[in-house]
């Protein structure tokens, strides 16, 4: 695709004014969409958002085409639509957009967490939505960024490379072909359910919360969360996290990348145990706690990421039994059902799946 690929941009947090603006400045035709107009109407106002970068980055004023409440009015012209919301709102965003879409358009989640794609996509279908689009998940942010003002945005960094799969994976390639001369920096994730099992988010973010519960309510988080956080007790703890994860993607033929490995592959950090590999990151230092245990570690990474690799792990044969432990203390301290309200497999669609079942469709979209 050419310069004039026209792209929606759905949800105006830190994220989504990030991606707005750098595409904005990078010539491309650019909606942007937020459920509430009067949190964006600043940046209607202005017509575009103020973006201000790391050195060598992209900096300037984006000017948007249009910022909308409407969903009809932001999927019109879109050839590439960004939902650049926190995952619990991935239902929603495809119960509004389901009379809306039409065929041939690329919808992808920044980021599917886990099970995202597969979510969206049972939404679509049982909203009635017929047109044949593509559905597609990158595994992490591409962006490091904070809103600086109402109509202004900054990004701290660009990852270099994100991983990205479509539904089916034989779509993959026709996705990063759409959005590479933006993003060159997205490559193949092979399916979604590697990217949504190499979901680091889900094994450091709520435990890490969690266990440090006292401490955050006692000080209003000010500690380093990954320094001061992570004592030997509590890296034990995350260890065993996350080799239930590796132990469900391993039960579904996939080969996840452990902790350490991803420590090693995104931040250089190495050590024998995930105790020294956290320590040994400088980037960590300074990185303070959240201040209050109202976050999106728990109330997002718990049902949208813990829970669905907890229940993939109990349809497959797993003992997930540190998960669920980290499950019910979240629903203990929020006093909520996070089993209930998170991504069950019925919620994706998948729960009558064979292990051989659930690969067709990932990866072929055989999907009975």
């Amino acid at each position: 695709m050419k310069r004039e690929t026209h792209y929606a941009v759905i949800g105006a947090g830190h994220g989504g004014k990030a991606m707005a603006a750098h595409l904005a400045l990078m010539g491309y035709p650019v909606i942007l969409f937020n459920r509430t107009l009067e949190n964006v109407i600043a940046i209607k106002r202005r017509g575009g958002i103020e973006l201000e970068s790391f050195e060598g980055g992209p900096r300037g004023f984006g000017q948007l085409g249009l910022v909308t409440s409407d969903m009809s009015e932001a999927l019109a012209q879109a050839e590439v639509v960004m939902v650049v919301v926190p995952s619990s709102a991935h239902a929603d965003i495809a119960r509004c957009a389901a009379p809306h879409l039409r065929d041939g358009q690329i919808v992808i989640l920044h980021p599917g967490r886990t099970g995202g794609s597969l979510e969206f996509t049972k939404v679509l279908r049982d909203n009635g939505c017929q047109a044949e689009i593509t559905v597609a998940e990158a595994e992490t942010l591409i962006y490091a960024s904070r809103s600086d003002g109402p109509a202004q945005v900054r990004i701290f960094s660009i990852k270099e490379a994100v991983p990205l799969a479509a539904l089916p994976a034989t779509c993959t390639s026709q996705v990063l072909g759409a959005i590479t001369e933006a993003y060159p920096q997205f490559i193949d994730g092979l399916s979604v359910l590697h990217t949504g099992l190499n979901n680091m988010g889900a094994i450091f973010h709520p435990a890490l919360t969690l266990l440090n519960a006292g401490r955050i309510e006692s000080t209003g988080g000010e500690f380093q969360f990954y320094i001061d956080g992570v004592t030997l007790s509590v890296a034990l703890v995350l260890e065993a996290l996350d080799r239930e994860r590796v132990t469900v993607a391993a039960a579904l033929g996939i080969r996840a990348r452990t902790g350490l490995e991803w420590l090693k592959m995104a931040y250089d950090a190495t050590g024998a145990t995930l105790y020294e590999a956290i320590h040994n990151q400088p980037g960590y230092r300074g990185i303070k706690a959240p201040s209050t245990l109202n976050h999106r570690y728990i109330f997002e990474d718990v049902p949208m990421s813990l829970v669905p690799i907890a229940a993939l792990g109990q349809r497959y044969g797993v003992s997930v039994q540190a998960i669920d432990s980290i499950i019910r203390l979240a629903c203990t301290i929020h006093q909520t059902d996070y089993w209930r309200r998170g991504r069950t497999l019925n919620k994706l669609g998948i729960e009558q799946l064979s292990v051989s079942e659930l690969a067709a469709y990932v990866n072929e979209g055989q999907h009975e």
